[in-house]
């Protein structure tokens, strides 16, 4: 490695030896890149993962995301709020059950008008880099992402492995699969023209 490799290199410094084209890094770099939780890309510009932290953070900086869908009932963690402040992402709230209620199983109350309300988020090229979000991301995001699936026509074993693949050892959710199956894709209304370049392929 010569002198110019080594300035241009991203992890070399004092704390790191270079010899026989080999570098050996002592220490960790100081900020760490980490993913959210079942974090997944769906399509270009179009993310999946369960709720960030602030460890987070700095991953979702590299994604410069626009809009964050969060699909639950409860607000989400104060620091998420106060990251999409700071850096001016739109944090769209999909209430799953408008009602309430205490029953806050992550697939009952689910409802037609929620998931439509955020299918026509996704649909908008305007509102990429977009992340679809909710405590683990699991059956919430995978509704969403099951039914957008649908209008992607895809065959429904697709669809099933996808939302399963997310689900853990637990397994996926009968009744999840069921409203995906069920769900009506020409609610969702789409302008081909404003809508993503994957979506119109």
């Amino acid at each position: 490695m010569d002198t110019n490799e080594e300035e241009d290199h991203p992890y070399i410094n004092e704390e790191t030896e270079v010899g026989h084209g080999v570098v050996q890094v002592k220490r960790a770099p100081v900020q760490r890149i980490v993913p959210p939780l079942n974090f997944c890309p769906v399509e270009r510009y179009l993310y999946r993962s369960g709720q960030p932290s602030p460890v987070n953070f700095p991953f979702l900086l590299d994604l410069q995301l626009k809009t964050i869908i969060w699909l639950a009932n409860e607000e989400p963690q104060d620091t998420l709020l106060e990251f999409c402040d700071a850096h001016s992402v739109q944090l769209q709230f999909a209430t799953i059950n408008p009602e309430g209620g205490e029953d806050d199983n992550p697939w009952d109350g689910l409802t037609e008008h929620s998931i439509v309300a955020a299918l026509e988020t996704i649909v908008k090229a305007q509102n990429y880099p977009l992340l679809v979000c909710c405590g683990m991301g699991r059956h919430r995001t995978g509704t969403v992402i099951g039914c957008l699936r649908r209008i992607m026509n895809w065959n429904l074993a697709s669809v099933s492995e996808e939302y399963r693949r997310f689900t853990g050892s637990r397994g996926g959710r009968i009744l999840v699969e069921l409203l995906i199956e069920a769900f009506d894709t020409d609610l969702v209304k789409i302008d081909r023209a404003q809508a993503p370049q994957w979506l119109n392929t």
